[in-house]
């Protein structure tokens, strides 16, 4: 098992594997959508991939990689998976949330190479009934973290009310 597992919370869920088309659950259109897959989840964790290559989104020939930053998107989009596919398996459509902010965002390299293979895991750490949630956030190549965040998202009940345009 990946060390992304080692999280604070004991719990013991038992982790699904993933039946769902990352299209149907990361609410972007490509090329927008920028991790692989969703390989499993439970009820608090997601697990997902990401392969660097040429025509990666934010892929740089200078420095031949994507620059680290960009795992802050990476973790945001894999709590999308995560969510939305425990959305689908409760019968409920699929939903957008927001990002509100992170805490403690480190990264323990300066790009992700071409060909690297990154692994996202997400764990929940609490979910408020507003719809604020916090998710301890990691990224693993090669069995050794390389970036980590806290991110808080917001997952209102009717998203389209924060999306509307303001009224004259």
């Amino acid at each position: 098992m990946p060390l992304l597992y080692e999280f604070k919370n004991d719990k013991k869920y038992s982790m699904k594997t993933n039946k769902y088309p990352i299209e149907h659950i990361v609410p972007h259109d490509h090329p927008m959508i920028l991790v692989d897959e969703l390989l499993e989840y439970d009820e608090i964790k997601g697990l997902c991939k990401v392969t660097i290559h040429d025509k990666s989104n934010f892929y740089c020939s200078k420095i031949q990689g994507v620059p680290s930053y960009v795992a802050l998107e990476y973790m945001a989009q894999t709590i999308a998976a995560y969510a939305n596919a425990n959305r689908i398996d409760q019968n409920h459509e699929t939903t957008i949330g927001f990002l509100v902010s992170s805490r403690k965002f480190k990264v323990f390299t300066p790009q992700f190479d071409i060909n690297s293979e990154l692994f996202i895991a997400v764990e929940q750490l609490y979910v408020e009934n507003g719809g604020l949630a916090a998710f301890d956030c990691k990224v693993e190549q090669n069995n050794t973290v390389i970036a980590q965040a806290k991110i808080n998202i917001f997952q209102p009940n009717d998203p389209q009310l924060y999306l509307a345009e303001p009224k004259k």
